[in-house]
């Protein structure tokens, strides 16, 4: 049996150049958005829910493209999936607090179901490493779950406040390290100039 040994090159500096500056602006967006999602969550949502009924209608028109295509086994059934793609594309657009709830919803019930099984795995012990954390997580995803499902619209405000702090600390993170890169790109260029 052979070992290859790889050298490891550093990356040239022409690109870490680019991509502390990359990584600046990336951090700047993002502070952008979240400064946007945190002042706007209920227009943030609704932009959200009209994406989303925008996905399904175009969704919706690709299937009935392929109900054209003489190869496609099961015509009906994409030309029926394409027809109701777009109508639910349609009512989701049209009808946009129906579609905040029904987002509420799918989250409230997959955090259920997600702190359900974490709690079952960390009581039936199948999770030997800490039982205890696994345990608070699952009570605490069953609770969120619970409040978000109880009330879906108003669950998904306070979870777009959440978010935007999420893209706000992000970004400034994301600051940090483009500044702490290109402060580590000088460093080198000085090093290997000397």
């Amino acid at each position: 049996m052979t070992s290859v040994d790889y050298d490891v090159q550093p990356a040239p500096a022409s690109v870490l150049a680019g991509s502390w500056q990359v990584t600046l602006v990336l951090g700047v967006l993002t502070v952008i958005l979240g400064i946007i999602v945190g002042l706007h969550p209920s227009g943030s949502l609704n932009v959200l829910a009209v994406l989303l009924g925008i996905q399904m209608i175009l969704a919706g028109i690709f299937h009935l493209v392929r109900v054209f295509d003489q190869d496609e086994r099961h015509r009906i059934w994409v030309g029926i999936t394409g027809l109701l793609s777009i109508v639910i594309g349609v009512v989701l657009i049209r009808h946009l607090h129906l579609t905040l709830a029904i987002i509420g919803l799918v989250i409230g019930i997959t955090w259920i179901v997600q702190g359900l099984t974490a709690l079952i795995g960390g009581l039936a012990g199948g999770v030997r490493e800490g039982r205890a954390w696994w345990i608070a997580f699952g009570v605490i995803s069953v609770i969120a779950g619970i409040v978000v499902v109880a009330a879906p619209v108003s669950s998904l405000n306070v979870l777009a406040v959440l978010l935007a702090i999420c893209f706000i600390v992000m970004g400034a993170l994301e600051v940090t390290a483009g500044f702490l890169l290109r402060h580590m790109i000088h460093a080198a260029e000085m090093t290997s100039a000397q």
